[in-house]
C-alpha cells in the first residue's frame, strides 16, 4: 500500500472533480492544481495550493509552461526509497508527490468539430498533461496516476480505507495511462498529417510513415466468428449506431450490420430501398414506391438466405414493413429510424436487434485496415467510388436502353458489395439473382443463374453485372443464353474485343466502367 500524502490535479473534464478532491482533502491530502481545476476546488471550499507557488516559478506563455518543472517531475520521478534520489530530492526542495490526477486538453473533441482551423487544433495539444501522466505512470511503484474519471471511485475508496492505494491498482492504472497518451498522441499524428498532407502539392493524399492504431474498448463481445475465439469491439462505433433492442451484438453482427450499412448507404436519397444480406454478401434488393414493396422485391430473390439475416433500410421502417420482415426470422434490422408502429411489431422479437443509424459511417473513415498476422498489416483507400452513367463507356454496337441503363446503374451499386468473383442479374429496381465468391466467374454466373430459377424470377431482358472484366466470351455468352440483354463490367481484359464480339452476335448492350470493385 502506498501512502497518499500531496496530489496534483489538473484536468479539462471537471466531471466527478469536486467530490473525489473532497475524499482526498478528508484523507489529510495536500492539494496543488492549476488554473480552472483549482478554482473548482476552491469554490467548493476546499484548500489548494496555486502550481507556481508550489514550484516558486510563474505561470507563463499563456499557460504553456506551468508544469514543466523539476519540482513537479522530481516529486513524480524520484524512487522512494533510493537513498541517493531522496539525498537530491531533500538538496533541492523536491517534495514528493504521490498522486496525480490528469485528463487532457480536449484535442479529439476538438478536432472533430466542423471547419475547425489548424490554429484551434495546435493550441489543444496538451504537452504538461501528458508529461506528468507519464512520469508518475513510470514510477507507479509508488505513485498513482488517474486520468480516467471512470476510476475516481476505486481509487476513492482506496484512500479511506487505508490512506493509500495498491500496487496492483497503480499498475492498472499506469497501462491505462500509455494506452491514452498513445491514442492522444495518435490522434495528433493523424490530425496533423492530414492537415499538412492536404497542403502539400507533393503528396496529396500520402500513406503515412507509420500506422496508428489505437481506439479504446466499445464492449468485450461473447466470441469471435466461432465459439473458441476471444473477441471485442473497440473503437467509434456508438458514435455511428446505437441499438435500440435485443440481445447484445455478436462478432459477426457487427461485420454484417456495417457491411448493411455500407451497401444501403449507396441509395441515400433514392426512392425506399431495402437490402437482405448474410455473411455480408447482398442476397437481394429491391426498390419501391414504399419499403413494404422493396422488402418483396428484395425477399423475392432469395427466400432462403434471408433467414438469420441483416436487413438495412434507406428510410424510417414503417409499420407495414415491419409486418412483413416479422414473418421470418432474422438477426439484425438496420435504419435511419424506426416509427413506433414498426418498433411495436418488431419489439415482440426479443432476442430481434434494432439499430439506428445516428450518421452515415461511410467516408468517416477513409481506410482499411486489415489485420494480415506476423504483426503486419495492409491498408487501404475505401472503395467509395461512384459510377454515373458519364463514366461508362459503350463498347457494342447497340447502345443501351433507358430501361437497361437504369438496371445496369442499379445492380453496379450493388455488385460492388458482393465478394469476388461476383456476378449480379437484375432489373431497374431489383436484384434477380446473385452469385458471389466463386473461384470462377462463369460458376458464380451459373450460381447466379440457378438463384433466380429456384425463385422463378425470369431473367429474359435483365442486366448482368460483373465486378471485374470478363477474360473470355464464356462469361458473357452465359449470360445472354440465360436472358441478360445489357452488361456492365470494367472491360481492360486483353480478350475484350472477343467479349465485345460475343455480346455483338447476341444483341447484347455492354458498357465498360473503367473501374472494377474487387472485394476480398
Amino acid at each position: 500500500m502506498s501512502k497518499i500524502t500531496r496530489a496534483l490535479l489538473s484536468v479539462s473534464n471537471k466531471s466527478g472533480l469536486v467530490e473525489f478532491a473532497k475524499t482526498l482533502a478528508a484523507a489529510g491530502v495536500e492539494l496543488i492544481s492549476t488554473g480552472g481545476t483549482a478554482k473548482a476546488i476552491r469554490d467548493a471550499g476546499l484548500a489548494v495550493k496555486d502550481i507556481s507557488e508550489h514550484t516558486g516559478f510563474p505561470e507563463m506563455l499563456d499557460g504553456r509552461v506551468k508544469t514543466l518543472h523539476p519540482k513537479v517531475h522530481g516529486g513524480l520521478l524520484f524512487l522512494r526509497g533510493n537513498a541517493e534520489h531522496e539525498q537530491t530530492a531533500r538538496a533541492h526542495g523536491i517534495a514528493p508527490i504521490d498522486l496525480v490526477v490528469v485528463n487532457l486538453y480536449p484535442f479529439e473533441e476538438t478536432v472533430a468539430k466542423p471547419n475547425v482551423n489548424l490554429h484551434d487544433a495546435i493550441e489543444n495539444i496538451d504537452i504538461g498533461g501528458p508529461s506528468m501522466l507519464r512520469s508518475a505512470a513510470k514510477n507507479h511503484e509508488s505513485v498513482t496516476v488517474i486520468t480516467d474519471p471512470a476510476d475516481y471511485a476505486e481509487a476513492a475508496a482506496q484512500i479511506k480505507a487505508t490512506g493509500g492505494t495498491t500496487l496492483e491498482f497503480r499498475r492498472k492504472l499506469a497501462v491505462k495511462v500509455y494506452a491514452r497518451t498513445a491514442a492522444y498522441d495518435g490522434a495528433i499524428a493523424a490530425h496533423l498529417g492530414k492537415a499538412y498532407g492536404a497542403v502539400s502539392a507533393e503528396t496529396p493524399g500520402a500513406l503515412p510513415a507509420a500506422l496508428n492504431i489505437s481506439a479504446p474498448l466499445v464492449q468485450p463481445l461473447r466470441y469471435g466468428e466461432n465459439p473458441h475465439q476471444k473477441a471485442a469491439l473497440y473503437g467509434g462505433f456508438n458514435e455511428f449506431f446505437k441499438q435500440l433492442h435485443g440481445k447484445e451484438l455478436s462478432y459477426n453482427n457487427i461485420l454484417d450490420l456495417t457491411a448493411a450499412a455500407a451497401l444501403i448507404g449507396e441509395f441515400t436519397g433514392d426512392a425506399p430501398t431495402l437490402a437482405i444480406l448474410k455473411h455480408t454478401n447482398p442476397c437481394g434488393v429491391g426498390q419501391g414506391a414504399s419499403l413494404r414493396e422493396a422488402w418483396d422485391k428484395a425477399f423475392a430473390t432469395d427466400k432462403q438466405a434471408p433467414f438469420g439475416g441483416i436487413i438495412a433500410v434507406n428510410q424510417p421502417l414503417d409499420a407495414a414493413c415491419a409486418e412483413a420482415i416479422s414473418e421470418i426470422f432474422s438477426e439484425v434490422i438496420v435504419a435511419p429510424d424506426f416509427t413506433a408502429d414498426a418498433l411495436e411489431i418488431l419489439q415482440k422479437k426479443k432476442n430481434l436487434r434494432l439499430l439506428r443509424v445516428l450518421k452515415d459511417p461511410a467516408g468517416a473513415q477513409p481506410w482499411d485496415v486489415r489485420s494480415v498476422g506476423a504483426g503486419s498489416f495492409l491498408m487501404q483507400e475505401r472503395d467509395l467510388k461512384v459510377t454515373r452513367r458519364g463514366d461508362c463507356k459503350v463498347a457494342t454496337k447497340r447502345a443501351p436502353s433507358e430501361a437497361e441503363w437504369r438496371a445496369m446503374l442499379f445492380g453496379w451499386r450493388v455488385v460492388k458489395h458482393l465478394k469476388s468473383n461476383a456476378i449480379l442479374y437484375c432489373g431497374s429496381d431489383r436484384t434477380l439473382g446473385v452469385g458471389a465468391g466463386q473461384m470462377s466467374r462463369v460458376d458464380s454466373s451459373r450460381i447466379a443463374v440457378w438463384k433466380a430459377g429456384e425463385a422463378k424470377l425470369p431473367l429474359a431482358g435483365s442486366a448482368v453485372c460483373s465486378d471485374a472484366f470478363f477474360p473470355f466470351p464464356d462469361g458473357l455468352i452465359a449470360a445472354a443464353e440465360a436472358g441478360a440483354t445489357a452488361a456492365i463490367q470494367p472491360g481492360g481484359s486483353v480478350r475484350d474485343a472477343e467479349v465485345i464480339a460475343a455480346a455483338d452476335e447476341r444483341g447484347v448492350a455492354m458498357v465498360f466502367t473503367g473501374a472494377r470493385h474487387f472485394r476480398h
